[in-house]
């Protein structure tokens, strides 16, 4: 571990950085959702309303995890895993989730929707850092995985479900297993996902929509082309703000999780470099914490955990957008609409900062003083 001197400018980047990212976030989730909110309830601010109020609970959030000693997380951490899991089973029950387009992923409380799989994402890394700090075995870590996976394919969502196991297989392997081990589970659970793939129609279109999406242009391989158009519409430098072709119904649920290529559309291959640098910039900064903390500690495979995890859907979503990989459905950070998806975006970032904050105290002058 190096020096407090280190850590100085990374507390207020990464706070910077945050807020950076979620202004520009609700500016185009505004900008994305304009028509369709006014053909939905008759004025252009609906999904933007929603989203400062998530953005609001979200700084709350974030405020808490910076007070909250991270004692408190490694404590409860089986607890927010075990309810994790509950909540993962209870969307499932008519009556308790919300079904939509065919997939019951959600609960509504008091009006507004909540994705429990978006917190089982933060618990799994608490849970995975607090028992992969201790010695790791391949038969408990293979049997909660096939527990959690069997509930989120029955929703089904199989781009969360791979955002979870990306989790999963890369804290395992920063746990220290052997790579021959870790080797085999990620041959066998490839070769699952693809027959998932195979034996299911929904998937299987979208796969073939995907090396195909002229098969059907206006049927399935609608919204890749029409993704693909917004990027080629924007060109280098954008038609501007505001001046979004593809927003007006062309791109379903444009401010979800293609929001990205309305952004690209206005700004332009230019632009959209910026808006990556600084999500790369987040996630550098968060991977630097890491780097000077004690090493395998809870405290690291935390941050490490969630740097892994935001660092995949954004890569994932990314791919999707520009047509690397097939559509996932999830949510980009910081900018795709959905308010489950911001506020456990801002609490991790939150734990990252009290994180750095003890790392810091532990290491002034003043404390040492203490000590000795």
């Amino acid at each position: 571990m190096k020096s407090p001197s280190v850590f100085k400018s990374l507390d207020t980047l990464l706070l910077s950085l945050s807020a950076v990212l979620s202004m520009l976030g609700l500016f185009f989730i505004f900008e994305a959702s304009s028509g369709e909110s006014y053909q939905l309830v008759g004025h252009q601010y609906h999904f933007l309303r929603q989203q400062a109020i998530s953005f609001g609970v979200g700084m709350v959030a974030l405020i808490g995890a910076v007070v909250v000693p991270l004692s408190f997380w490694k404590k409860t951490a089986v607890w927010w895993f075990g309810l994790g899991l509950f909540m993962l089973v209870l969307v499932l029950i008519p009556g308790f989730g919300v079904e939509l387009n065919g997939a019951r992923r959600w609960f509504v409380v008091q009006g507004r929707a909540f994705q429990p799989v978006e917190f089982f994402k933060f618990a799994l890394v608490l849970f995975s850092s607090w028992w992969m700090s201790k010695e790791p075995r391949v038969k408990t870590f293979l049997l909660f995985t096939t527990i959690f996976s069997g509930l989120v394919l029955l929703q089904p969502d199989m781009g969360s479900l791979l955002i979870l196991l990306w989790i999963s297989f890369s804290m395992f392997f920063l746990a220290g297993v052997k790579m021959l081990a870790l080797g085999g589970l990620g041959a066998a659970g490839g070769l699952l996902l693809l027959l998932l793939i195979l034996t299911s129609s929904y998937r299987f279109e979208r796969l073939s929509t995907y090396f195909n999406p002229s098969a059907d242009p206006l049927g399935s391989g609608f919204h890749v082309r029409q993704i693909t158009l917004a990027l080629a519409n924007g060109g280098w430098f954008g038609r501007g703000i505001g001046n979004s072709q593809q927003k007006y119904a062309y791109i379903p649920e444009a401010s979800s999780d293609s929001i990205f290529a309305i952004v690209a559309e206005e700004l332009g291959f230019v632009g959209a470099l910026v808006i990556v640098g600084l999500l790369v910039g987040y996630l550098l900064t968060i991977y630097k914490i890491s780097t000077h903390l004690e090493e395998r500690s809870f405290a690291q495979l935390v941050v490490l955990g969630i740097f892994m995890w935001l660092s995949g859907q954004v890569l994932l979503n990314l791919s999707a957008v520009v047509v690397l990989v097939p559509l996932t459905g999830l949510p980009l950070p910081f900018f795709s609409s959905g308010g489950t998806s911001l506020i456990m975006t801002l609490l991790a970032t939150g734990v990252c900062l009290r994180i750095y904050r003890e790392q810091l105290t532990s290491h002034s002058p003043t404390r040492r003083r203490k000590v000795q």
